[in-house]
């Protein structure tokens, strides 16, 4: 394939577009971006940047329809415009069939039900007062997961109820209700597809989740899983991404429950918070294998050269405006620390502004070192 004369449009300028573009940069490959923020960190690493909602039919129709290859940094994307843009000739990957059940958490997990894929026991409500009622009848058992079917991104839209007083707190909208598993270990599995149906795994990872914000503060790699579990969780990933028809990568994120079984929690078709290790720790990264993924190229070699640890730098609860990086050059003497600070102009609480990867062949002193830049880095106002 002439890279040179390929037009990769991205849908969404975050920082996954930003680590995407990069790598196409290496590649002599034009990246073009649509995203509603003009400062968003892709726009200064991307070959051309359109100002416009990926959410919006009309900028989504008309920003599609000049490039030549399609691909999403976001699945909340507007699908009535994929899928006139598709049925048009534009390649699209992941196809839009797939990001429609991807955007409403109720038609993934009917969808792995359908698929006979495990996933923990749920039920579906229109609004939080059927959920109460539900309670109220003994249809649910508290402590239970509500998460909402759509718009929940980062954390957002998932509440936990572990008591009866945590009812007057429900969230408003459709929502799916889950069995709250006794997990072991959260775990993640990328994995890619290319059009040829190449299948390649990358090793899964454990998942350590910040309890107020419900976003991963600590990814470990390798995860500790003996080999049975995790060629397990690695054919469940694969399984998951040929049943959606997915041309690219795909995130499964999965819970290990304390009986053994290996649940799929959600799934998410683009690069993701559990794969950014692989820039500094794997042979490939996640960001090169979703492009060959998307070019029909073979797939990377998915070794890990070595263990290592990732934390997200969040926004510090109680600042929001233009950030700055409080104890950032003290934290980067730490060998085998790398850094990659996003770009956002602004902080506010929980946001994800960079991540910290942490290479080291004990992983103990990598999880030591990654404790460290976590207590002492900060995004603050």
């Amino acid at each position: 394939m002439d890279f040179e004369n390929v037009k990769l449009g991205i849908l969404g300028g975050g920082q996954l577009g930003k680590m995407l573009c990069l790598v196409a940069s290496n590649w002599n490959l034009s990246t073009y971006v649509l995203d509603p923020s003009s400062d968003c960190p892709a726009a200064s690493v991307c070959t051309r940047f359109s100002h416009g909602d990926f959410r919006n039919y009309e900028d989504v129709y008309a920003f599609g329809k000049n490039v030549d290859i399609l691909t999403i940094e976001i699945e909340h994307v507007n699908l009535k415009a994929l899928f006139r843009l598709q049925e048009e000739g534009v390649v699209i990957r992941p196809g839009p069939h797939a990001l429609e059940i991807i955007q409403d958490k109720a038609k993934q997990k009917e969808f792995y039900v359908s698929q006979k894929l495990p996933t923990s026991d749920f039920l579906v409500f229109p609004g939080k007062e059927e959920i109460a009622a539900a309670v109220e009848s003994g249809k649910i058992k508290i402590p239970f997961v509500q998460k909402l079917s759509k718009t929940g991104y980062d954390g957002r839209g998932v509440y936990i109820v572990r008591g009866k007083e945590h009812l007057d707190h429900l969230l408003e909208g459709e929502s799916v209700i889950e069995d709250l598993v006794d997990v072991e270990k959260e775990i993640s599995v990328i994995v890619s597809r290319n059009p040829a149906g190449e299948i390649k795994c990358f090793p899964p990872v454990e998942m350590v989740f910040n309890s107020q914000a419900n976003i991963v503060e600590f990814l470990i790699s390798p995860c500790e899983l003996d080999d049975a579990l995790s060629a397990q969780a690695c054919e469940l990933a694969e399984q998951t991404i040929r049943s959606l028809d997915v041309c690219g990568i795909l995130a499964v994120e999965m819970f290990l429950s304390k009986k053994g079984d290996i649940l799929i929690n959600e799934s998410a078709p683009r690069p993701h918070n559990s794969g950014h290790h692989t820039i500094d720790a794997s042979s490939t990264s996640q960001y090169e294998q979703c492009l060959r993924s998307i070019l029909d190229l073979p797939p990377g070699d998915t070794e890990i050269k070595t263990p290592s640890v990732m934390i997200n730098i969040l926004g510090q609860p109680g600042f929001e405006g233009k950030v700055r990086y409080e104890g950032l050059l003290g934290c980067m003497g730490i060998k085998g620390a790398k850094f990659h600070i996003y770009g956002k102009a602004k902080t506010k609480p929980y946001r994800k502004m960079g991540h910290v990867t942490v290479l080291d062949d004990d992983i103990s002193n990598a999880i030591d070192k990654a404790k460290f830049i976590m207590n002492n880095l900060r995004a603050i106002a």
